[in-house]
């Protein structure tokens, strides 16, 4: 029986999948590190994006509803990789979505006059809460909430623009082409989730052609909003601009009353990112269990209409601390960067293994080359993948030898 999702609705989902709370914030990291050269950041990372996004959606053309990269790392290069790229994503959901709620806490700082670290908690724990209680965010919400996102990034470019300053974008290079690779780091929070094609395909009333339009339609959308804000916020703001650059663009180009109403948009963007990361991740870590990447235990409730207790009270060990320790914002998008990046360039490598020959296998070739480009300019964070890869080959090493002696 076929899907009933059409391009529109499969297009509004990959957006949701790209576009997140980072972009609350990322300008003004991306500035920082490279000056207005940041713009060229923004852009070469649009540009590996291509590649990258149409290798997902050929994959999930050919294999519908592919499980996941995990699963087609596993297909391609045995159950080893596997393991690693679903370490990669599970390792970085506690560092990502601390980030994401440093964020959400910033905005109702600046823009409530709540203290940012107790807003952080709170979302934090509100969002645990609502896993713990077996509450999802329902795919009509997130929609609903990535949708408000865009009305709110293109009001703040369309309203703002007026105001730029060509004379914000000098000097315009500060930090040489060091700080643009830096930039792109940073930055490639924003440029992952393409694999979300690959998961949907199985929903599409055309499997065949229906991803690839929604992928298309959504480079489109990315790219546009992606090349608004990241002009607009140098040319209006310049590199020096404040560590909440969407209210200020709003303020300027609205008036004061944006103020309030940004922080809590971003509250509830953040909310609902965080909550629907902890409730993937959470199955993630049942699912690792139940192949040995994790110890059996946290395999309980992983089953459909249960709650993996035991998967989420680790995410929240895990969480607690990096929140505690973690208050440089840059530190840990960019460890999750590298995370995300890593599952990323594992993905597309797969596929120029499980694509026919011909333009999708070397689009795949293609999106490889530049992922792997991408994962150097995560440079000394990459230290974090490499750590989770050594802890999920410890993991399968011991729950084997465990095993072995079980059997004996």
């Amino acid at each position: 029986m076929s899907g009933r999702m059409g391009t529109a609705q499969g297009a509004a989902l990959l957006v949701g999948a790209v576009l997140g709370p980072g972009m609350l914030v990322l300008p003004h990291l991306a500035a920082d590190a490279a000056g207005p050269a940041s713009v060229l950041a923004w852009a070469g990372m649009l540009a590996l994006s291509v590649p990258v996004a149409l290798t997902f959606a050929a994959l999930g053309a050919r294999y519908p509803g592919g499980g996941g990269v995990a699963a087609v790392v596993g297909l391609a290069f045995g159950r080893h990789a596997a393991a690693v790229a679903g370490w990669w994503f599970f390792g970085a959901v506690p560092i990502g979505t601390v980030a994401g709620v440093l964020v959400g806490g910033a905005y109702v700082e600046a823009s409530l006059g709540v203290d940012a670290t107790l807003a952080a908690w709170l979302i934090l724990a509100a969002a645990f809460a609502a896993n713990t209680a077996g509450l999802r965010t329902s795919g009509r919400l997130q929609i609903g909430l990535v949708a408000l996102l865009v009305v709110l990034l293109a009001t703040a470019v369309l309203t703002a623009a007026p105001h730029a300053d060509a004379a914000r974008f000098t000097p315009f290079a500060p930090y040489g082409a060091a700080g643009v690779a830096g930039a792109a780091g940073v930055l490639m929070f924003a440029f992952v989730g393409w694999e979300a094609a690959s998961h949907l395909s199985g929903e599409f009333a055309d499997r065949r052609r229906g991803p690839l339009r929604a992928t298309v339609v959504t480079l489109v959308v990315i790219g546009l909003l992606y090349a608004g804000v990241s002009v607009t916020s140098v040319g209006v703001l310049g590199a020096d601009m404040p560590d909440v650059p969407l209210t200020a663009l709003l303020e300027i180009g609205v008036g004061p009353v944006a103020r309030p109403v940004t922080g809590v948009v971003a509250v509830l963007l953040t909310f609902g990112a965080v909550n629907t990361y902890l409730a993937g991740a959470g199955r993630l870590g049942a699912a690792l269990a139940r192949d040995r990447a994790l110890p059996g235990w946290f395999g309980k409730g992983g089953a459909p209409g249960e709650t993996p207790y035991r998967s989420l009270g680790l995410l929240a060990v895990l969480s607690v601390p990096v929140l505690v320790g973690g208050d440089d914002l840059d530190l840990l998008m960019r460890a999750t960067s590298a995370c995300l990046a890593a599952v990323t360039t594992a993905g597309v490598a797969a596929a120029t293994r499980m694509l026919p020959a011909g333009r999708h296998r070397v689009t795949a070739v293609v999106g490889t080359v530049m992922s792997l480009v991408g994962l150097a300019f995560c440079g000394g964070y990459l230290a974090v993948p490499a750590a989770l890869a050594v802890v999920a080959l410890l993991v399968l090493k011991a729950n084997a030898r465990r095993s072995y002696k079980i059997g004996l």
